[in-house]
């Protein structure tokens, strides 16, 4: 299932209008919060999903009757343009485990690239639902690659992939090569292109030197 929170008018949209935004872009710390801004919505979204048990909750003057989950997810992000995101959601699931995932693209001298991962940091993942984060679902390579690299582990209840801007052909091939029944896509937004470099068009730029400063070649 792909779910696109920008489909539905909301205060959502506002903060996605800001990403996108190359004046607004300028200010690093405001691109940071807005991309943790939508994790915080993500995680709300998504918080709907889960099984929930009555739970009786003691206040100063009596017993209150509650539904709370118990089980927090594992929220598991690629570096290092996940770590907004990636803290938006930890802002709401704040007992969560976290798992780290270093996916990038090693270009050759013709510009084509691969998508290496090289370290996965995960705790125990069996039974559990997964949160993934990375803001942009471009080529849905790296999302495929860590996904699988997380599945090496142990296999999640329910996973959960989250992106504030997708391509409609990233989406296509994270389905394609991801047949899995327990699999959901969260995205922002999704435009129609990629650039010859994989770039989402119209899209935003380069989330990760957007948040972080250029890296250096």
């Amino acid at each position: 299932m792909v779910k696109n929170l920008g489909a539905t008018n909301s205060i959502f949209n506002q903060f996605i209008a800001e990403l996108r935004s190359s004046e607004i872009q300028a200010d690093r710390m405001r691109f940071r919060r807005n991309l943790e801004r939508v994790g915080e919505i993500f995680a709300y979204e998504i918080s709907k999903t889960f099984e929930y048990n009555p739970t009786e909750i003691t206040t100063p003057l009596g017993v209150a009757e509650i539904p709370l989950f118990n089980n927090q997810p594992v929220l598991a992000t690629i570096l290092r343009a996940g770590l907004p995101l990636h803290q938006g959601m930890l802002n709401y699931f704040d007992k969560a485990e976290n798992a780290f995932i270093t996916a990038y693209r090693k270009y050759d001298k013709n510009e084509a690239f691969d998508i290496r991962v090289e370290y996965v940091s995960s705790p125990d993942i069996n039974g559990k639902i997964v949160i993934l984060t990375d803001p942009m679902l471009a080529t849905g390579a790296s999302i495929v690659k860590s996904i699988k690299s997380l599945l090496a582990l142990g296999m999640p209840k329910h996973i959960h992939i989250v992106s504030a801007l997708a391509s409609i052909e990233g989406i296509e091939y994270v389905k394609r090569h991801l047949s899995l029944h327990n699999l959901n896509i969260w995205v922002g937004a999704i435009d129609d292109e990629l650039t010859a470099q994989a770039y989402i068009v119209p899209g935003l730029g380069d989330a990760g030197d957007l948040a972080f400063g250029k890296k250096s070649d």
